[in-house]
């Protein structure tokens, strides 16, 4: 983590210098000899550089709902998009000085594009990256292997051809048809290629 981290914010720091864009201030001044800054770049490549991380205070649960907020989400959902003109976009915000609450707030158009566009990776980032098992070279043959020492032969075997509504009931014994507040059949619908039920 610490080498791939290190290796972009390099990057992105001699790019930076290249375009001019560095300002150097203080104690920073003699940077802009084109030899001290060569030389402060090959100390930082030098260098071992540490990723600070610690075990989680309400365990790996928790970890993994705040990862999943940004791993598997968008920068904002379009529920919380109330309305939008040629020149605006009002949005709700919570607000926490009132309790959590959601609050409207309405910005020019350019401003909630940027505000949005800081949520996109850079070039070369990726939000998922799987490894181990679920990497794509080991995955096709290393999967039947651990489902083997699993013992899961005898549910693949039950799941075939199945639904994921039914596949869901086999392995958790919970029904996603039925309405959780009132026990009534809830339809599926199909909309440009994406399931819901309501």
């Amino acid at each position: 983590m610490s080498a791939v981290f290190k290796k972009y914010y390099l990057c992105e720091l001699k790019q930076l210098w290249e375009e001019k864009k560095l300002e150097y201030h203080g104690t920073a001044a003699h940077l802009k000899n084109h030899y001290e800054f060569k030389v402060l770049l090959n100390s930082l490549y030098d260098k071992n550089w540490v990723v600070y991380t610690k075990e989680a205070f309400n365990g790996a649960n928790s970890v993994i709902r705040y990862l999943g907020r940004y791993t598997h989400r968008i920068a904002i959902s379009n529920r919380r998009i109330v309305s939008m003109t040629d020149e605006t976009v009002t949005y709700l915000v919570k607000d926490y000085k009132n309790g959590g609450k959601y609050i409207e707030q309405t910005i020019k158009g350019t401003e909630f594009l940027r505000m949005f566009l800081m949520h996109v990776l850079p070039k070369g980032f990726v939000r998922i990256r799987h490894y181990g098992l679920l990497s794509c070279r080991n995955k096709k043959e290393k999967m039947a292997h651990c489902r083997k020492l699993l013992n899961c032969i005898q549910y693949i075997s039950k799941l075939r051809g199945k639904t994921c509504a039914e596949k869901l009931m086999i392995l958790y014994k919970k029904d996603i048809c039925k309405c959780e507040a009132c026990g009534g059949n809830l339809l599926s619908l199909s909309l440009r290629g994406h399931y819901m039920l309501t």
